[in-house]
């Protein structure tokens, strides 16, 4: 009755209704990059791009927004320049979808309110820039992002380029590990940096094949494992960032929040944003990379949890038949 109730919120864009009924896999993309990630119009135009590869790769794109009191699955062109132009748009994690919704305000999601609104839609990969995490000097502040306990609880495969760069990496994982969630990663040993493509840490496990990232999901959920796993993919190496001037940027925009007085949910677009105007623009070029590569790589994920399904599928009804001769 709860998952009914849930699911009556929904709303999907006739292209991804389309794709549901002919059993393509989707792909959920957040809407929160659109809005507060990327000033306008790069913001439009490379979530237009982003969809056009996940198309392209095979699999059907859903961009996930809160607009008039329904949770929208796909977006349409004039609700993304929506999203991308109005400076009015709520940031929406767990605690805000209810309020957001209740009055029928417009919302861009964070990892945490898109893994939410995918997990009621059905959809299985999520692809994102990078997820938050535990907040450089957290020691004192507390301050740890809702995508790590959402991560702990909602089944949904999160694709990124690890954690952004702005969070402090170790900790961050070390809280992953403690809740259980699985850390993969796609091209190399190490957990990804956002903006760089080494964190200087290890994920829990490689697997670069799709197939196998498939296989390990599948076998996690199908053991009852509830709780989503993270894929992590480094950013393509042409448009990868130093990691020294990163670093110093960072500090210089958390030296500038505090001094501000910018914190909670604000603080990480703030510094997007400063980075973003102290590289020239060049860390948006990277973030941009960033995305369409993800994209790229949960695509190709999508498909091959889509075939295991099916695999799957054909797997027990052989059993089952052979049980009843």
């Amino acid at each position: 009755m709860v998952a009914d109730l849930a699911h009556s919120w929904l709303t999907f864009s006739a292209a991804v209704a389309a794709a549901k009924a002919a059993g393509r896999p989707l792909v959920a993309l957040e809407s929160s990059i659109i809005a507060h990630g990327m000033p306008y119009p790069e913001n439009i135009r490379t979530a237009r791009e982003v969809e056009a590869l996940v198309r392209a790769t095979g699999a059907e794109p859903a961009t996930i927004a809160l607009i008039g009191g329904r949770i929208h699955i796909g977006l349409a062109d004039d609700e993304l320049e929506l999203l991308g132009r109005s400076e009015h748009v709520h940031k929406v994690s767990r605690r805000d979808l209810p309020a957001v919704l209740a009055a029928g305000g417009v919302g861009a999601t964070t990892v945490a309110g898109t893994m939410i609104c995918a997990a009621l839609a059905g959809i299985e990969v999520f692809v994102t820039g990078g997820i938050g995490g535990v907040h450089r000097g957290a020691q004192e502040t507390f301050d740890i992002s809702a995508d790590l306990q959402e991560l702990a609880k909602t089944s949904v495969a999160v694709v990124c380029a690890g954690a952004k760069s702005v969070l402090d990496i170790g900790l961050t994982l070390e809280y992953l590990e403690t809740y259980g969630v699985p850390v993969l990663s796609c091209g190399q040993d190490n957990f990804a940096a956002f903006y760089t493509r080494d964190s200087g840490f290890r994920a829990d496990f490689r697997l670069d094949d799709a197939a196998d990232q498939a296989r390990f999901i599948r076998t996690k959920w199908n053991l009852g494992l509830e709780g989503g796993v993270v894929l992590s993919t480094p950013v393509p190496e042409a448009s990868a960032m130093q990691s020294a001037e990163i670093d110093a940027l960072t500090q210089q925009a958390l030296t500038e929040a505090r001094a501000q007085g910018i914190t909670g949910k604000a603080v990480t677009p703030f510094l997007l944003s400063r980075i973003t105007a102290l590289t020239g623009g060049r860390s948006l070029a990277t973030n941009i990379a960033i995305v369409k590569h993800n994209a790229e790589v949960g695509a190709r994920l999508a498909l091959a949890l889509a075939h295991r399904l099916c695999t799957g599928c054909r797997d027990e009804r052989s059993i089952s038949q052979g049980r009843s001769d």
